[in-house]
């Protein structure tokens, strides 16, 4: 009896936990979605209520070329994360692979000062990464913001390809060896393929850490037409008052894509995270 009634208890706390946790990552959205469809008066007197009426001028403005650099931030966004993406998956993918599969002496060595890289983060390093960029004329391009973001993401990835490929059984690589394939042939045309969850867990990571980067951008760009959406926010602040409204307009568009692209992929980043590749 004592134990049912520890059982139901522990039930209520969880659904008691998880609904506030619920309601502590839904309720930023919510202001942020329904502040769009407000004046910045009503922002001010009626900042957690529902608009009354909705006002569409904020998304309106934002989607006009005329008034926002809204589909040009989008623009800029969509290039940086697809170049960010590619190169941090074709990377961690290789040099997973070597990990992995291959053997060379000092392999573990290697790995093991490879995953120092998890210690510095982005905050840490920017100063000598900025001189080393300015150095070598990456500052106010593209390939200054997709590079470091790919270098930085590079050794968790890593990590999580190699734990990946370790799992396919070594009977597939002999076979594939007999049949005459090649150490990259075996890489291309059965490890890759049966690693599909990872890739997309990794391809999703990588995505929304680009598209929510907000530092990196700022230092490297100086070109208000190279600016991505993170950046393109400040458009809205001026010296004296901030238009609120549009603000929030403008974060709610922002983030679509990047949750619409997380929702399809979900199952896939689970499986990534939680299963091997093949059975054996």
């Amino acid at each position: 009896m004592n134990k049912t009634n520890t059982n139901s208890w522990y039930k209520i706390l969880s659904v008691v936990f998880l609904a506030i946790m619920i309601f502590y990552t839904l309720f930023p959205m919510y202001v942020m979605i329904t502040g769009g469809f407000k004046t910045v008066g009503d922002l001010r007197h009626n900042l957690f209520g529902l608009p009354n009426p909705p006002q569409w001028d904020s998304y309106l403005r934002i989607l006009n070329p005329a008034t926002s650099s809204f589909l040009v931030n989008l623009r800029n966004s969509i290039l940086i994360m697809i170049g960010t993406v590619v190169i941090d998956v074709v990377l961690c993918c290789l040099t997973g692979f070597a990990f992995a599969r291959l053997k060379f002496p000092g392999k573990e060595i290697f790995y093991n000062f490879f995953l120092l890289g998890l210690l510095f983060p982005l905050a840490v390093a920017i100063l000598p990464m900025y001189l080393q960029m300015r150095t070598f004329g990456l500052i106010d391009s593209y390939l200054g913001v997709i590079l470091p973001q790919a270098a930085f993401n590079l050794a968790f990835h890593t990590m999580l390809t190699r734990s990946f490929f370790e799992q396919i059984p070594m009977d597939l690589e002999e076979a594939a060896t007999i049949d005459g394939c090649s150490k990259f042939g075996f890489l291309v045309r059965m490890v890759l393929p049966l690693s599909k969850p990872i890739i997309t867990t990794i391809g999703v990571l990588t995505l929304v850490g680009s598209w929510n980067q907000f530092l990196l951008p700022l230092l490297v760009l100086n070109d208000e037409n190279k600016y991505t959406l993170p950046l393109g926010v400040m458009q809205f602040q001026g010296q004296f008052q901030t238009d609120w409204a549009q603000v929030l307009a403008y974060l709610t568009l922002s983030l679509i894509p990047a949750i619409l692209f997380y929702a399809l992929a979900q199952k896939e980043i689970v499986a990534g995270l939680t299963s091997g590749a093949v059975k054996e």
